[in-house]
């Protein structure tokens, strides 16, 4: 399954600026998720971090992939009907910057379901190369 940022936005709240994923290039609920966020260098972000050697931030990175989970979690829950939650990263490690012109492809995948709170592993890779890896913690509540 694939998704548009148009059908993204059914399924998250996030808006410009702050929506971090373009599109849902593979959605196996239950398995895995992967997902695209082109970096342009028209990124908010990029004014101050930083004007002479643009990077994009890591909580940003972090969050991306957030949402990405959010969107796994949506589907591989059937969780239609209910808000969905950062609750929180169990691990996160940085490993290369992330900068103008980068596609940066985020894959999610299950720790462990329990009830609505989910657990997920996500990878950041650009090029193929790993930019970013945590494990973060997601919850629903109902609406």
């Amino acid at each position: 399954m694939q998704l548009t940022v148009k059908e993204i936005k059914k399924i998250i709240p996030h808006r410009f600026p702050f929506l971090l994923i373009d599109r849902v290039t593979e959605l196996i609920p239950g398995e895995k998720l992967v997902a695209i966020k082109n970096v342009s260098a028209n990124e908010h972000f990029f004014e101050g971090h930083f004007p002479s050697q643009k990077i994009m931030p890591g909580v940003l990175i972090l969050e991306a992939m957030a949402q990405a989970g959010c969107v796994y979690f949506y589907y591989s829950q059937n969780l239609q009907g209910t808000y969905h939650y950062y609750l929180g990263k169990t691990t996160v490690k940085f490993s290369a910057p992330v900068v103008p012109g980068d596609q940066l492809q985020i894959e999610v995948e299950t720790v462990k379901f329990v009830g609505k709170t989910g657990f997920l592993k996500a990878k950041a890779t650009v090029d193929q190369k790993v930019v970013a890896e945590a494990e973060i913690a997601l919850s629903a509540k109902e609406v």
